[in-house]
């Protein structure tokens, strides 16, 4: 335990990626293989089913502390984290226990089923053993809490490191259907449970926000310029009777799309295609928000089917019949593209990208303008001679995204951040008028800078009227313009409105509580977008 205690604050106190890989690598080099095996497990969500109830493990703190509860409540909203928080409060150790990852989680699963006394017992027994931090990481391994700042991504560029295997191999390994109970590591890293020649994705082309005038580019005749969507980036693989399909997040998402693989099950041709998944209904793109209800779904249900159909906006061509042909010219691969797309009939499931025709320069931004009355983000921009670069590559490939929509919104709740950024109020919950009071519309945590941060900070600390757990309700006094990419209408929200990449854009220091706009204001920008 006490080697991934150490991994975990090694974790805790960096926001740089590369720090993180390192701890991970060092932890890797040193742990059973039993460990690294629950570690990889721990960090891809597969955790086991809670053992115990958190409203437990507070009951039973209190006993041994002795501590009245609107003390346990304080400290907790203070701290932000029910199991630190315990960790915090318990007397030290009287003994030391020592056992490995693999012995804790072994006997976690084991509680399961055991009676509320015999999980007490075994959960006392362990607090009264352990330091305050290896308290800190049993309480999460019971919670199953393990949000510590390591994306998959980060984890399989640690194992890539760690044992010299491609990450994109990795990480089809590691998602994939694997049972630790039988699984040796080695055997897993090295994907013998799956064929990875047939489902290989490519680094995906990215492109540059545009930063030039259109006119510095070139030609007009020298570029492709296609609509810009807000999906879900992907790869589509065909090889040798199989199909998988490959998020821009590097996760294989094949199970979450059945009806694309039913259409290229009728393609005799092998290929890897580039594209976007998208909702689509009626010919017509949906909004992210409709997508976002068919996203990390086990099953998906034939009435989930129908009501959110899914397409492909296929992109660009990288491999065709088992040739990489990523160094030909875009023209090239389009050419081979729209060959592929109508000698297979793929009709309204796989789209390929409409060209948007122009011959000046002056015309484009006009049909960008335009571009979100159909769901569109804005333009791509593309050198009709480039290669499909790995990774971003400045001059070939440039979005030119359209201006963000924006409200004014007051402030009503604030939360302390996490890290560095633990001791001063940086998430944000905002605000607009609904009738004679105010509705939340969107939450935000970035478009500040660290003095406006701090200055927040101490009006929160001044001006706090309510406290729920670690958030504080704030006098509505402070005003913020908040650009956001889209908007839709929502069920789940109180406002009726969901925004998408809600962020500050300025803090509006020159406007009052009673210049902020109405949710009917707001809810005009979803039928009147400007």
């Amino acid at each position: 335990m006490k080697h991934f205690s150490d991994l975990i604050s090694a974790i805790e106190i960096t926001n740089k990626t590369n720090a993180k890989i390192d701890a991970l690598v060092d932890y890797l080099k040193i742990a059973p293989e039993k460990d690294k095996l629950w570690l990889i497990t721990l960090f891809t969500g597969k955790r086991p089913p809670r053992p115990v109830k958190t409203t437990l493990m507070r009951q039973w703190c209190l006993e041994i502390t002795g501590l009245p509860e609107w003390l346990f409540l304080e400290s907790y909203s203070s701290v932000g984290d029910l199991g630190e928080t315990i960790a915090l409060m318990l007397p030290d150790p009287t003994h030391h226990i020592d056992k490995t990852l693999s012995d804790w989680m072994t006997e976690l699963k084991a509680l399961k089923p055991k009676s509320d006394a015999e999980k007490k017992a075994y959960v006392l027994h362990a607090w009264s053993g352990l330091q305050m931090q290896e308290r800190l990481i049993f309480n999460k391994l019971i919670g199953g809490s393990f949000r510590i700042g390591v994306s998959k991504k980060t984890l399989v560029n640690a194992l890539s490191k760690y044992s010299g295997i491609d990450a994109n191999q990795l990480m089809h390994s590691i998602i994939g259907h694997w049972d630790m109970d039988t699984i040796s590591f080695d055997d897993l890293v090295n994907g013998e449970h799956i064929n990875y020649d047939n489902s290989k994705p490519y680094p995906f082309c990215l492109a540059y926000s545009l930063e030039k005038e259109l006119s510095e580019l070139g030609q007009p005749e020298e570029w492709q310029v296609e609509y810009k969507w807000d999906g879900i980036r992907g790869q589509i693989v065909k090889r040798n009777d199989e199909i998988f399909i490959w998020s821009r997040g590097e996760e294989l998402v094949t199970s979450q799309f059945p009806e694309l693989v039913t259409i290229l099950q009728n393609f005799k041709e092998d290929f890897v295609i580039d594209g976007e998944i998208l909702a689509l209904k009626d010919n017509a793109v949906l909004l992210f928000n409709d997508l976002q209800k068919r996203l990390n779904r086990k099953n998906i249900s034939k009435k989930m089917l129908e009501e959110v159909p899914v397409g492909f906006y296929v992109y660009d061509i990288l491999e065709w019949n088992g040739d990489d042909i990523r160094t030909q010219p875009l023209q090239y691969r389009r050419q081979l593209l729209e060959q592929l797309l109508s000698s297979n009939s793929a009709h309204d499931t796989l789209v390929i990208s409409e060209i948007i025709e122009f011959t000046d320069w002056n015309e484009l931004d006009a049909i960008r303008n335009r571009a979100r009355e159909f769901n569109s983000e804005g333009l791509m921009l593309k050198q009709k001679n480039s290669p499909y670069h790995t990774g971003r590559k400045k001059g070939d490939w440039w979005k030119w995204k359209v201006d963000p929509l924006t409200i004014d919104a007051v402030m009503i709740y604030a939360q302390k951040g996490s890290g560095r950024r633990s001791s001063k109020y940086t998430d944000y919950t905002f605000a607009v008028k609904k009738d004679d009071g105010l509705v939340t519309v969107a939450k935000a945590y970035s478009g500040l800078t660290d003095k406006e941060i701090t200055e927040i900070s101490r009006f929160v600390n001044k001006n706090a009227i309510e406290k729920f757990g670690p958030v504080r309700t704030v006098k509505p006094e402070l005003v913020f313009e908040i650009a956001f990419e889209g908007i839709a209408f929502s069920n789940r929200h109180k406002s009726g409105v969901a925004l998408r990449f809600p962020r500050i854009l300025k803090w509006r220091r020159d406007k009052s509580v009673e210049e902020i706009d109405t949710i009917e204001q707001v809810k005009l920008l979803i039928t009147n977008p400007i």
